[in-house]
């Protein structure tokens, strides 16, 4: 299987994740690039059996507007009946809003979610680290 993890993250925290779930597919024997999402587009979605789509919790609870909710609006359209998993970091309230409002979004084009979203508060933990590995290994076995 190849797996495209596709993130934006502007402290570091969802970038970790990525580079965390990256290993855990690797680990899982799968084939894994990360990729930053200013260099992911619609066009590249058929290169790949799953993508993963990281973005931590921005503003009021939203995906971050300038760079990744643009690439994402390209893409979504394309995501019906494609394997995908979401991932991402918030370091307010609950945190959970943005990640339910976007997996409801992801389910309303017909994208299929492999895997419960994974969502950490902050700067991960070894223990998130460990489950971001985890994490991985479980979305590139789906």
């Amino acid at each position: 299987m190849k797996v495209a993890v596709v993130y934006w993250s502007g402290t570091g925290n969802t970038e970790k994740m990525a580079d965390c779930i990256a290993e855990g597919i690797e680990n899982a024997g799968s084939e894994v690039e990360v990729i930053f999402c200013d260099d992911f587009g619609a066009d590249m979605l058929n290169d790949f059996d799953l993508v993963a789509f990281g973005c931590p919790a921005m503003g009021d609870e939203v995906l971050e507007e300038s760079s990744f909710e643009p690439m994402f609006e390209e893409v979504e359209e394309e995501l019906n009946g494609r394997k995908i998993a979401l991932f991402g970091s918030y370091e307010w309230n609950e945190g959970q809003k943005w990640m339910k409002d976007w997996k409801v979004r992801c389910e309303g084009v017909g994208a299929k979610i492999v895997a419960e979203p994974l969502c950490v508060y902050d700067c991960p933990t070894p223990e998130d680290e460990d489950d971001c590995v985890a994490f991985g290994e479980k979305i590139a076995k789906a």
